[in-house]
C-alpha cells in the first residue's frame, strides 16, 4: 500500500520521512524521561531494527489508515460497558459467560486509561527514564475477590471463535496474547490485583446470509486467556539496552519492511 502524508486537516503535505518532534525521539543515554508504548514494544519484539529506526533514528513509518467498522464497534460497546459501570451492574454478555460476579471497573482514572494516544496505563520502568504505557480497551472487576481482568475488544469476520485453544493457535493472533500480558504487568506495576484471566470480547461478522441489505448480523464471544508476565521485564531490559547503543541492530529475517527498503536501495542506487 502507498501511504501519502497529510496534514491534521487531511491536506496533502510534503513527506520528509523522518519526525521532528524532539520528544518522540530517543537519544542513547539521555536522561530525560522517555515513554514507550504497548505498541512499540510489540514493534521491538517484531523487527529490533525497524524499532530502533523508529525510536532512535526518528524514521517515519508510513500511516495506515484507520479501521472505521472496528472503530465502530469499540465506541458501541463503550456506551454499552460504561452504562453498566455507572450503575455496577452485570453487562447482559456475563451471566451466560459465567461471569455473574463481574462489573465493569469504577474508577475516575478510567478515560484516561483507555485514551492510548495521550495517557493509558503508565509506569515508570525500575530505576530506568523509561515510562511504559498502553491504553485499555475496559477492564471489570470480579465484586467477589475485588481483582481486576483486562478485557480488550476485538472485531473479525472469519469463522466463530468457538475453541479457545483454536483462536489463540492462530499465529496471527501472537500479538493479541503479548498485548495482554503487557497490559496485566502494567496493571500490577501500578498496585492493582488482577485476575488469573483476562478476557477477548470477540464481534465476529456473519458473512453467511444471501444478502446485506443495510444489516450485518454479528455474534458475540468472550474468550479467556490465562496471561502470563514471567518473560517481560527480560524483554524490555533488552529494548532499553537496544536504545542507549549507537549501532543500528539487524532486522529479523521475515521482516517484509527491512526487505523492502534493501530491495529498493538497490535499485534505485543501480
Amino acid at each position: 500500500m502507498i501511504s501519502l502524508k497529510r496534514n491534521n486537516k487531511k491536506i496533502l503535505v510534503k513527506a520528509k520521512g523522518c519526525r521532528v518532534k524532539k520528544s518522540s525521539i530517543y537519544e542513547p543515554n539521555q536522561k530525560e524521561s522517555f515513554s514507550i508504548s504497548r505498541g512499540k514494544f510489540a514493534d521491538f519484539l517484531s523487527c529490533p531494527r525497524c524499532f530502533y529506526l523508529d525510536r532512535v533514528k526518528g524514521l517515519e513509518t508510513p500511516s495506515m489508515p484507520g479501521w472505521a467498522l472496528n472503530t465502530a464497534t469499540d465506541v458501541l460497546y463503550k456506551k454499552e460497558f460504561d452504562f453498566c459501570r455507572d450503575k455496577q451492574i452485570a453487562h447482559r454478555l456475563f451471566k451466560k459467560n459465567g461471569l455473574e460476579n463481574f462489573v465493569p471497573f469504577d474508577h475516575p482514572d478510567m478515560d484516561k486509561w483507555r485514551d492510548s494516544r495521550h495517557h493509558g496505563l503508565k509506569i515508570k520502568y525500575k530505576n530506568t527514564n523509561i515510562f511504559l504505557t498502553g491504553g485499555v480497551d475496559d477492564i471489570w472487576q470480579d465484586k467477589v475477590t475485588g481483582k481486576l481482568a483486562v478485557v480488550d475488544y476485538k472485531s473479525q469476520a472469519s469463522e466463530p471463535p468457538n475453541d479457545t485453544e483454536l483462536y489463540f493457535q492462530d499465529p496471527f493472533h501472537e500479538g493479541y496474547k503479548i498485548q495482554m500480558d503487557f497490559y496485566c504487568y502494567l496493571l500490577i506495576k501500578m498496585g492493582f490485583k488482577v485476575c488469573s484471566n483476562a478476557y477477548f470480547l470477540v464481534c465476529n461478522a456473519d458473512k453467511s446470509r444471501n444478502e446485506f441489505n443495510t444489516k450485518m448480523n454479528f455474534t458475540e464471544h468472550i474468550i479467556p486467556y490465562k496471561w502470563n508476565i514471567d518473560w517481560i521485564e527480560e524483554k524490555i531490559d533488552e529494548m532499553v539496552k537496544l536504545i542507549n547503543q549507537f549501532q543500528v541492530p539487524k532486522s529479523h529475517e521475515s521482516c517484509m519492511n527491512c526487505a523492502y527498503s534493501e530491495q529498493y536501495l538497490k535499485i534505485v542506487s543501480s
